[in-house]
């Protein structure tokens, strides 16, 4: 098993990474799995009674949390390296434990497999970033026109099937707005339902395919996944499965950022082109190139300045809202104005104060960012305020002057395997130190 998640997260609470900016990167980056495939894979695997076994998984606070709470199910769960395998054979309890699901947003999809499974499930209201509400009304609305029977109380969900097969019925199921999550959730509740459902206006991005095909390998039937619109013709029994997860496209694109920021030449692999449509699209504009030297691996051929652009964020296919951070860290070096536009939480605008601490000029209106590039950044003491924000600020420290610390290590923990590993590797003088005052004295050196 895994090690104590809340651990982990004490100890990045008190750590910093150093970083002295200006350093050149080369060489070549492997691109771990992708954490959301991960997470929601995991829960997938519970709608199966038979051992499963899923590769490609990156080595997280949040997989660990994800494990821990599985776990607690009943659930056999062993991680070895970038390999968890799961055995779902007895659920001995349909409630999980409140304390870590809190912090994890992920683990709320559990209550659709352990409805499909059970007939009832009983899950806390959702936690993690503090990025926007992600309400989950969707999921409920789902459940609810599938014949389940929804309660909210005392910051519990618990969802019950009537009838005496006790299994969720298919149905016609349109989203108001396309989430991600939603569209997880009653995906996997659809696989073991009984009769079609099908899901309208559904989340389209490459986590929801990696899902699918996942389920799909378990002897599923879903067609549509990666549309608009999903079908899923319910199973009595999925079967064992052996299946790798997808490389993280957001991993990929803050290292593509990171290369952008620090005018270095660097290659990535493994990547999956077409996950990457919109961030490639949008390093071009700001002058930046890119060359496919083999299907999977991209080189980037950076720019000596850097062009504004505006972006704004959208659901898949669109620009995603996971690389606004980066790219505004990139954009606040632009030899002119750009505007930000984030669509799709609200509360994700946080870290322009700590990009401002290092010399980012942004101001502010609603929803919008208006930066306007600066020469040069300096270092300073900044705080992450959630995850992407914190690879923002590791962007954003590799390219200025001096030294920066950042703390608030524990977002950066949930979503980036081997961060300094990696830029150390490619030349970056990063380090990461036990608390702030081994940060203050630390002095990197070429």
């Amino acid at each position: 098993m895994t090690s104590n998640p809340n651990k982990s997260v004490s100890e990045s609470d008190r750590s910093a990474l150093v970083i002295w900016g200006k350093s050149p990167l080369n060489g070549h980056v492997t691109i771990s799995g992708a954490k959301n495939s991960a997470l929601v894979v995991m829960t997938g695997a519970l709608l199966c009674s038979e051992d499963c076994r899923i590769r490609n998984v990156p080595s997280l606070v949040d997989v660990k949390r994800m494990c821990q709470i599985i776990s607690a199910l009943g659930v056999k769960v062993e991680q070895n390296g970038d390999v968890v395998d799961m055995n779902a054979q007895e659920i001995g309890t349909s409630q999980a434990p409140y304390d870590i699901v809190s912090q994890l947003r992920a683990s709320f999809f559990l209550i659709g497999p352990i409805l499909a499974r059970l007939g009832e499930a009983r899950v806390p209201m959702p936690g993690g970033c503090a990025i926007g509400a992600r309400p989950i009304e969707l999921h409920v609305m789902g459940l609810q026109k599938m014949g389940a029977d929804v309660q909210l109380a005392h910051g519990m969900v618990h969802a019950r099937v009537k009838g005496s097969n006790r299994r969720l019925q298919g149905a016609r199921i349109y989203f108001d707005y396309p989430s991600v999550g939603a569209t997880e959730t009653l995906m996997m509740a659809a696989t073991l339902a009984e009769g079609e459902t099908i899901l309208e206006n559904a989340a389209q991005e490459p986590e929801v395919i990696d899902l699918a095909n996942f389920c799909i390998a378990m002897g599923a039937k879903i067609t549509g996944a990666g549309t608009n619109t999903i079908t899923i013709s319910g199973v009595p029994s999925l079967h064992r499965v052996d299946y790798s997860i997808i490389p993280d496209r957001i991993e990929a694109g803050s290292f593509l950022v990171a290369g952008a920021i620090t005018h270095s030449e660097i290659s990535l692999s493994p990547i999956v082109p077409d996950h990457l449509t919109a961030v490639l699209a949008k390093l071009r504009e700001v002058g930046t190139q890119t060359i496919w030297e083999a299907p999977d691996t991209l080189r980037i051929i950076p720019a000596n300045t850097i062009k504004p652009t505006d972006i704004e964020t959208l659901p898949y296919p669109g620009f995603p809202t996971d690389m606004q951070a980066q790219f505004m860290a990139l954009l606040s070096l632009s030899e002119g104005n750009s505007v930000i536009t984030e669509t799709v939480f609200e509360n994700r605008l946080r870290h322009v104060a700590e990009l401002q601490r290092m010399g980012a000029n942004i101001r502010v209106k609603g929803n919008n960012a208006i930066v306007t590039g600066v020469p040069f950044l300096t270092g300073a003491k900044v705080l992450a305020t959630d995850l992407r924000a914190s690879a923002a600020l590791v962007i954003a420290g590799l390219a200025a002057e001096g030294k920066t610390i950042i703390q608030g290590l524990h977002h950066l923990d949930r979503g980036y395997e081997k961060l300094e590993p990696k830029l150390q590797k490619l030349g970056a003088r990063i380090q990461r130190v036990q608390n702030e005052a081994e940060a203050e004295a630390l002095n990197l050196t070429v």
